[in-house]
Formats: structure tokens, sequence, C-alpha cells
């Protein structure tokens, strides 16, 4: 059999990312996954996006990636978080329905061009010279392939806890991956444990939904691919509900602490600090009353509910009774019980920033092999990785994002640079060009790598065009047109429901109020009658965040310099006033050549570079 260009390895979030956009990239892709019907599984909670995950979904969405496409299809309800806040920060989030998601993602992979999917499971790698060319799988079948992705998730050498049972699972039911582990720790990698837990899920006839707040979804949401048409897209806006907490359900937690894998010992990998078990909040925060539980349908048919707010791996008895000390849920009939998951993952700082191996060439990780959590993590990963997998294959640049151009970036510096001690999850604070890397303009930061790479159509990309060509002349008209204080302006302004002003004032300034909108624009300038809803609404972001964007803007350039300036063969580095003593020995052992290459030592900090830059600068002034 003639061998595949790039296998993937794992049909998670990550796995069907990385097989499509390889395959949409011409590479003869093979994708290799324990079960065909688990594929883009919904393994915990029903939703996708959320604060700085919803940011990696548009970016994947810009980049061609499947994951907003999909979620659209399974939608249940949209909410927009922090929607009362300025646009860099808001978080699209989609409940979905769990069992539609992976049939959809199913039919996307089996119907993608040069993707061929086999349901087995892969043992080892085929390397010949520190060089990937294949996989062999439990079934005896040996693939041979150029690159390899390998995106396992939780399944490596992995075990399921409930109380005090301990289940070889990499999710429940289905088999671990127990000899590709021992085969990568063979290899020498330098693997760690990790923990990761679900909810327990309820019949929804047991819930009294009359005891429980309500909380439904927008009721005209707009959906988060920018392929999905939004003139057909209407969701059934299915509600959720909070619950919370109270003292019994507390003091039945805290009565079974001994029997609670997390606190045993039985449980030796780190847990996700920002999604902790209940079990884990009851103990570290042991003054808080109560605990939000938010009650997610799992499906169209709102026939079962997911408990979002109560990871737990307790034992089963103390699961129910501690479900049915909750307002509203004393009569839960438990479908599914929460577990902890425990398996094992590569420190990413074996990886480059295209997320190869260093040991190995044409060896890629992605996913939570690499320390992370959440499918949008997953999915961000496995899209860029399969890009840099078919750029190998064909002998090409790679393909890498800075941290001021994407989230993506952010992500994959994060992993590479610094590695991770526990599930890595993404937030907005993690950006520091934030105002720069907004959801809604995903598509006019990355759009043109996507049609450069076939990843998107040439309708698309001149659509994404012409939105930007839109956005720059508004924003320019907006910075070169004035407004007086004539009678005639100021009539316009209180016709629109606008304080006056007082003196000549540039038209951005004006649109940068937070009372002004699209329509207040046209109303007052006709000008922007022609221009699309989208490039309108990207024309009053800009003009709201105009000057913050300036200066980060400044900022980046200021970076870029500083990146492009060589540090001197001879630097002794223990002479620089400031830099403390771990610094001084990475620079040393590292021996950096440029402020790029230092940037990315584990450990480096932006203070200790600009100390740096500027005692060179002073010293080469120096006679």
């Amino acid at each position: 059999m003639n061998p595949y260009d790039i296998i993937v390895v794992g049909g998670g979030h990550a796995g069907v990312e990385a097989a499509i956009s390889a395959a949409k990239m011409d590479a003869r892709t093979l994708l290799i996954t324990p079960l065909l019907s688990q594929i883009g599984a919904i393994s915990c909670n029903p939703a996708i996006g959320g604060l700085g995950k919803g940011h990696l979904v548009k970016e994947v969405d810009a980049l061609g990636g499947v994951m907003g496409e999909i979620a659209d299809l399974a939608a249940l309800s949209y909410r927009t978080l922090n929607a009362t806040k300025g646009a860099a920060v808001r978080g699209s989030r989609a409940q979905i329905d769990m069992d539609r998601y992976p049939i959809f993602a199913r039919a996307r992979c089996l119907g993608q061009s040069g993707l061929n999917i086999s349901q087995d499971m892969a043992v080892s790698l085929e390397i010949e010279g520190a060089k990937i060319t294949g996989v062999r799988t439990r079934l005896g079948v040996l693939f041979a392939a150029k690159a390899v992705i390998l995106t396992t998730g939780t399944f490596l050498d992995a075990i399921v806890h409930i109380g005090e049972k301990k289940l070889p699972m990499g999710r429940m039911g289905e088999m671990p991956s127990i000899d590709l582990a021992r085969h990568l720790r063979g290899l020498g990698f330098d693997m760690l444990r990790l923990k990761t837990g679900t909810c327990a899920r309820i019949a929804a006839d047991s819930i009294d939904f009359s005891r429980l707040e309500r909380q439904s979804g927008e009721e005209s949401p707009r959906p988060i691919s920018g392929r999905t048409p939004i003139d057909i897209f209407a969701p059934p806006n299915i509600p959720c509900f909070i619950a919370e907490t109270n003292a019994v359900t507390h003091e039945i937690i805290r009565g079974n602490f001994h029997r609670a894998p997390l606190f045993t010992g039985q449980i030796k990998g780190v847990g996700p600090r920002y999604c902790p078990s209940i079990e884990d909040k009851v103990n570290r925060f042991a003054d808080r009353q109560s605990h939000q539980v938010f009650v997610e349908p799992q499906s169209k048919e709102a026939n079962e509910y997911y408990l979002n707010g109560l990871s737990t791996s307790l034992p089963i008895d103390v699961q129910a009774a501690m479900i049915r000390s909750i307002k509203g849920l004393e009569n839960a009939v438990i479908s599914r019980y929460g577990y902890a998951i425990e398996y094992d993952f590569v420190q990413p700082t074996e990886l480059s920033h295209t997320l190869e191996s260093k040991k190995i060439a044409g060896l890629f990780l992605a996913g939570q092999i690499n320390g992370t959590t959440g499918y949008e993590e997953a999915a961000a990963q496995g899209l860029y990785a399969g890009i840099n997998a078919a750029l190998y294959v064909r002998g090409e640049e790679p393909f890498i994002l800075g941290r001021e151009e994407a989230y993506m970036g952010v992500l994959v510096d994060d992993l590479v640079t610094k590695g991770t001690n526990e599930p890595y999850r993404m937030f907005t604070s993690r950006a520091e060009y934030r105002l720069l890397l907004r959801e809604d303009n995903a598509d006019l930061r990355l759009g043109s790598h996507a049609y450069r790479y076939g990843l998107i159509g040439e309708e698309e990309y001149r659509k994404i065009r012409e939105k930007k060509e839109q956005t720059e002349s508004g924003l320019k008209r907006l910075e070169s047109e004035f407004l007086t204080n004539s009678a005639e302006n100021l009539r316009r302004l209180s016709a629109l429901g606008e304080e006056r002003i007082v003196e000549k004032t540039a038209m951005i300034n004006v649109v940068s109020r937070a009372s002004f909108n699209e329509k207040k624009l046209v109303a007052l300038d006709p000008f922007f009658a022609r221009f699309s809803r989208a490039a309108l609404e990207q024309i009053v972001i800009g003009a709201k965040y105009h000057h913050y964007l300036i200066k980060q803007e400044e900022q980046i350039e200021r970076m870029k310099r500083q990146r492009s300036q060589t540090i001197p063969d001879d630097m002794e580095f223990e002479k620089v006033p400031g830099l403390g003593f771990e610094i001084v020995s990475k620079l040393n052992h590292f021996r950096p050549r440029t402020f790029f290459e230092a940037e990315k030592i584990s450990g480096m900090t932006p203070a200790a570079l600009d100390i740096l830059s500027v005692y060179i600068r002073f010293r080469s002034a120096q006679p």
C-alpha cells in the first residue's frame, strides 16, 4: 500500500481538525481512532466556547476549521458572555446537543476528500534515524506515513476514578491507550500525569424545574461560524437552569473526604485549577455557603441534564446524597455518575512552535497530550498541527502565529516555552494584545492564511477582503473628518440622542462614545450607508478602541524591533544590572543570538528582556 502523507492518531476535537485541515491541503491523510461512533465526542460539558475559548473557536473557524460549523448545526441555545463589557473580552458560548455533535463531526470526516478513517488503535510509532515513518496498530497493521499527529486526549495510560474504584479507561466505557503510552516513555519523552473530571447527569423528569432559576439563551443569536447562513440559523433556545449547593450538601461532602480519591492519595495527577471538583471547592473555600450548579440540557430532547459545577470523583452513594440535597433535585435519578480521569501527557516544552517534536522529525502532538484542557484548546492545536504537518510534508516554511496575531499563537507559545504542570486553559487575560485579538475580527486577522493554504475558498476570501477594505476606509474617514459645533450638527446629534460637542471634534471621537452604534453612524454620515453590516460593526468597535489600539500597535512595533536585535557573542550577562540569578543562568546556558531566541527561553520575562535591551544599547553607545 502506498504510504500516507499524514496519519492522525485519535478522533477527538484535535484529531478532527488536524485530519480535515491536512486533507484540505491535499495531504493524503489517515485518521486512526478506536471507535468511529466517538469521533468528535462531547466527553464533558455540552457546550462550545466561552471566555477565551470562544476566541479560539472563532480563530479555528477563520482558518477553515469545522468546530464552529458543527456547533451551529448542533446548537440548542446561545449566549454572549460579558455582553455588557467591551468587545475584546466578550465570549460566544453555544449550548449544544452532545448526541448530535459527534454525528455531524463524523459525517464531516467521512465526507472529506483525501481523508480515510480506520477504526483501530495505535500502539507504537515507526521511526528511522530520528524521523517518523509510520504507525503500528493493535490489529497488527503497519501504516507508513511521512508525518504523524498524536491527538490522544485523555487516553494515555488512563484510569477512571469513582470513589475507591479504579478502572482502566480512557473515557467511561472505552479502552485506554496503554501500549502507546509505554512506547512514548520508552522513546524518552518527558511524561507526567494530569487529572480531569466530569459531572453526573440526571433524568429530566426527576427535576423540579419550578424551584430552579431559568436561564434562556439569546432570542436572535448570531452563529459562531462565518460559514453558517444567518438567515436559516434558528436554534431551539432550550433553556438552562441554575441551582445552588447548600450547607447540607457541603456537610455530606466534608463527611466523606476520607473516601475522596482526590484526598486519599489515590489520584496522583494534578487537576485543573480553574475548574475544580466540588469536593475540592468545598475544601478550598470552606467559608462559602453555596456554589452555583448549572443544570444544562444534554440534547434537543432535553430528557437528560448535565450538572455543570458538580464535577466529582466521590463514591456513587455520596454523589446521590449530595445531588439530592440540592433544592429542585431532591428526587434526582442519576443516569450517569461523575468521575475523575487520570492520564499521561507529554511536557509541551518537548515541542517546537509548529507543535513538532524536537526529538523525532515529522511527529506532531496536539490537544490534551500537550497538557491542555477543553475542546476548544484541543481543536486549535489540532488545526495548527494539521497545517504544519502538511507544510512539513511539502517541504515548505512552517506556519507560526505570534502572540500579537492570535490567541492560537498565545496558546502555542505558552505551551512550548513555559510548559505546564496543570491542565492549561485559555483566558483572555493570557493575551497581552487582547484589544487587537477580538472574536469579531478573527477572519480579518487570519483569513489570508486560510486562503493561502487552501483552507477556505475564493468567495469566502473575497468577502473577507471586502470587509477589511471597508473597515480600513471607514476608520480613515472617521479620523480625517471633523464635526463643528454648528447648529445643524448639534441638531443632528440631539436627534440621535447624543450629547452636544462644544468645539470642532474628529468624528472618530464622537463614534467612540459608548452610546454610539452602527445605526447612528449611518444616520450621522450617509457615506456609510453602502457599507456591510459586518464592516460597520468593525468600524464602530475600532473607533471605541482607537486610542488604545494605537498604543498596542506601538508596543507591537517595539517588540518586533526588539526581536530582531542581536545579542553580542561576548555578552557577559552577569554584569547586566537588574537581571536575576535565574535569568542570567538561563541566558548563559542557551546563549541566544537574538532577542527572538531569548524570548522563547522558558521562564524569560518581558521585564528581563527590556533590561537587557537597554543595557546592550547603552554598551554599544560607549566609546
